[in-house]
């Protein structure tokens, strides 16, 4: 999946790609190919929409949240990290770039919830299995 659209492309571009991918995030990219900024579904809401502008007609980096005060995630982050990053600025998504700052993916509230989940009842698991006598080691039967 390719999470990224060029900033000159029109809004209405991103909205068909947060469609027909179920998505709500897009990272913009420039004419060489860099990250510019994120086009997200509430940018629609709220700089379209709301506004009586028409997609067709307004080009992504016209509304586009802006690489300078865009936050990333790496793969090396640790699921608290990207909630704190995600809280601090009030967003629901943090593009997943790689060491060379290329996307290769988007990370969205609902993955980390997942996540965290998960990791949660694993540890219950443990933490059960310790309790009734199975031992303390991880998934013991």
């Amino acid at each position: 999946m390719d999470f990224t659209i060029p900033e000159d492309a029109s809004v209405f571009e991103a909205v068909q790609k947060f469609a027909a991918y179920d998505i709500g995030c897009l990272v913009t990219t420039n004419e060489s190919g860099g990250i510019s900024g994120v086009i997200s579904e509430r940018d629609y809401i709220s700089k379209i929409a709301l506004l009586g502008r028409v997609s067709k007609d307004t080009l992504i980096k016209e509304i586009s949240t802006k690489s300078s005060n865009l936050l990333t995630a790496t793969p090396h982050d640790s699921v608290d990290d990207c909630v704190e990053k995600m809280l601090s600025k009030d967003i629901r998504h943090l593009p997943l770039v790689d060491d060379d700052g290329h996307v290769i993916g988007m990370l969205s509230v609902k993955d980390l919830v997942k996540t965290m989940v998960q990791e949660k009842d694993e540890t219950i698991k443990v933490l059960s299995d310790f309790a009734l006598g199975r031992g303390g080691h991880y998934g013991a039967e």
